[in-house]
């Protein structure tokens, strides 16, 4: 042991003494990998910092470089191709946290294309899909992308069931709202509504008074009180169609279409906000053809009111399961991921001033919606004339006797002496879209499950319920998971407040938030008192309306974090990320239009944020993407002009003209003309 010891002393003392004597030698600093790809002189977005660069570089589909052009010399060897932009300005790929990936491409459909158009002219529409498509006697005609905002009727077409049973009295039809919550039916299809039990027993008056009670709020009634046509949320599904926008068997057909469509707009990460299960075949088979070029984080959808046992209690372990299994099945998978669970809070808070008696909106409000008295200006737009006083003893007469006003010889005459519709005097908060213990049970098993909450708002009463059940949820199992809200339109400024105390990530779709009349005529009216629907009338400097509506600035400021959601197909099918850039930005439609209270609008550096580093820790991925660093996918967008300068120049507008002229993903170029 002491001849072992001796000589590892030696040993030591040997090595030091010829350590001391030999000269230094600096330590050999390997050099850089060489690139495969070298995008130089650019103007690059990082997302990671203030300071922007003007080089970065590529390996094996990753970032290897991101800075100077000097510093990205050094990577470039024998076989590394050079891209020169001359000044073009990229940007991280864009994350869309709120979209239905399976319905935003095109198909050989009756497509209404979201325009505005009268009750005569969507007949005309419904007449030349029937010549076109020829469905037999009796079948379905399903029209996509009806605008449900405009519809303004006459004598011949009053309402739109009347204008559909023009078009279509042979067949059912069904007009699919282009906001995902609306439809619209001719008398052939609402008498083929089915009860629970599956009988088919139709809308009607006797119907809505008696087994379909439920779903009277979501009914729109002409003046004697039979359906006129308006089937919204969940109603719809008495018809037995499909409760998925585009036909799956067709868009499975050729799955690659959602990616060149998400890929053309630059986004390149996806939260799919509504991933029903019979989808999932969809996306398997678009990742097992090698042409899945985006990441796809899936919000999974189960409505628990289809749960109910026979005792009408919930299922929620039921819920969970399904849930746990889709999670497990891409748990290791490398583009998807199902960590996010689906809710709705409520359903959408706009009407139809055209009705007699005006529909009102179903979202959740605290304050009841008010009744207005409409009339139609000579342009045909929606004009209010007055307003109902429910408190009022004739109001409260109706309320507390309705059959008495029911039959139409009653009804004409209260509106001969009262100058509005007894139906008017009804009251009406609008409905969560679950009882309100079943939303906090919901959220807080799928919480306690490990899974991420992704919630539709659009009331302010929906808001404050999904904020109660998150935070419920949260003190459950003292987890803080990346919980979100969609759309966010109605609040109250105490709720907003409380967004950032619950570190939110609140999902906006910021090209809703214009000024735009025949929309604005759908909804303001309900919520605070309108005279006429000229502008300065519609939109009061700080009225509650203007104030609490998309409230971007102050729930960024409150500490909620902002991302962005097209909600495409809703309006359009097209993501236009950057039409909803210049909205967050100007609040506007255009440099000629009025701004929608521009004191809530944020910067252009904040809304890029939302659409990638944001959008990126929301779902989880941020050491992966959303930025532009070293050691990140080469996920990154070259556009046809520079936001930001448009921006900082005061011409935010001209950032929705944007064009993208490549997108590259996992470091291949997936958009755009090769690159030379």
């Amino acid at each position: 042991m002491r001849a072992g010891l001796l000589i590892t002393v030696l040993a030591v003392l040997l090595l030091g003494g010829m350590a001391h004597g030999a000269p230094a030698r600096k330590p050999v600093r390997p050099p850089p990998a060489v690139a495969d790809l070298i995008f130089t002189d650019a103007r690059i977005y990082t997302a990671a910092g203030p300071a922007p660069a003007e080089a970065l570089a590529v390996r094996g589909g990753r970032l290897i470089y991101v800075g100077s052009a000097a510093g990205a010399a050094a990577f470039i060897g024998p076989h590394t191709r050079v891209h020169r932009l001359h000044g073009r300005l990229i940007v991280p790929g864009l994350v869309d946290a709120h979209i239905h990936p399976l319905d935003i491409v095109d198909l050989d459909v009756c497509d209404l294309d979201s325009r505005e158009l009268s009750l005569r002219e969507v007949a005309e529409s419904v007449r030349q899909c029937l010549r076109r498509y020829h469905p037999a006697p009796g079948k379905w005609l399903r029209v996509h992308q009806w605008n449900p905002y405009a519809n303004s009727p006459d004598p011949e077409h009053p309402s739109l069931r009347a204008a559909l049973d023009l078009a279509a009295p042979r067949n059912p039809v069904e007009l699919m709202g282009n906001d995902g919550h609306k439809g619209a039916y001719n008398s052939a299809a609402l008498s083929l509504a089915r009860d629970r039990s599956g009988k088919v027993i139709g809308f009607s008056s006797r119907t809505l008074a008696g087994p379909f009670a439920s779903f009277r709020p979501l009914v729109g009634v002409d003046e004697h009180g039979e359906p006129n046509g308006e089937v919204n949320e969940e109603a719809r599904a008495t018809f037995g169609t499909s409760t998925t926008y585009n036909d799956l068997e067709k868009v499975l057909e050729a799955p690659q279409r959602i990616a060149a469509r998400l890929n053309a707009a630059g986004i390149t990460a996806v939260l799919d906000a509504m991933a029903a299960p019979e989808g999932l075949p969809v996306y398997d088979k678009l990742y097992a053809s090698g042409q899945m070029t985006f990441r796809a984080t899936l919000a999974q959808y189960y409505d628990p009111s289809h749960t109910r046992t026979a005792a009408g209690k919930v299922d929620y372990e039921r819920l969970v399961r399904a849930a746990v299994k889709v999670r497990a099945r891409y748990a290791d998978h490398p583009l998807i991921r199902a960590d996010f669970v689906k809710l709705f809070a409520d359903g959408v808070a706009e009407g139809n001033p055209f009705a007699v008696p005006p529909t009102l909106g179903n979202a959740a409000m605290v304050d009841a919606y008010l009744q207005p008295i409409f009339a139609k200006d000579a342009a045909g737009h929606a004009t209010v004339t007055g307003y109902v006083n429910t408190a009022s003893d004739v109001c409260t007469e109706v309320r507390e006797h309705p059959a008495s006003y029911a039959p139409a010889t009653a009804v004409a005459a209260f509106m001969a002496a009262n100058g509005y519709h007894p139906g008017q005097c009804a009251l009406s908060n609008g409905v969560l879209q679950h009882e309100r213990e079943i939303e906090l049970e919901y959220v807080r098993r799928m919480h306690l499950a490990g899974f991420n909450l992704h919630i539709h708002v659009i009331g302010d009463r929906a808001l404050r319920t999904a904020l109660d059940a998150i935070e419920a949820a949260r003190a459950a199992d003292g987890v803080m998971t990346r919980d979100s809200l969609a759309h966010v339109q109605l609040t109250r400024p105490e709720d907003v407040v409380r967004t950032g105390q619950d570190h939110l990530y609140l999902a906006y779709t910021y090209s809703w938030a214009l000024n735009r009349l025949d929309y604005d005529m759908t909804l303001i009216p309900f919520l605070q008192h309108v005279s006429g629907n000229d502008n300065a009338s519609r939109h009061v400097a700080g009225s509650a309306y203007e104030e609490n509506t998309y409230p971007f600035r102050t729930s960024k400021d409150a500490g909620a974090v902002l991302v962005a959601g097209s909600d495409a197909p809703v309006d359009t099918r097209d993501p236009r990320p950057f039409v909803n850039m210049a909205v967050a930005v100007t609040r506007r439609a255009g440099a000629d239009a009025e701004a929608f209270n521009p004191r809530q609008a944020i910067r252009i550096r904040e809304v890029l944020d939302a659409y990638t580093i944001n959008g990126a820790r929301m779902l989880g991925r941020d050491q992966d993407f959303g930025s532009l660093e070293a050691g990140k996918s080469a996920d990154f967008v070259v556009l046809d002009r520079d936001i930001l300068a448009l921006a900082d120049e005061g011409r935010a507008d001209e950032v929705g003209g944007t064009r993208v002229l490549e997108t590259w993903f996992q470091g291949r170029q997936v958009f755009g003309p090769p690159a030379h």
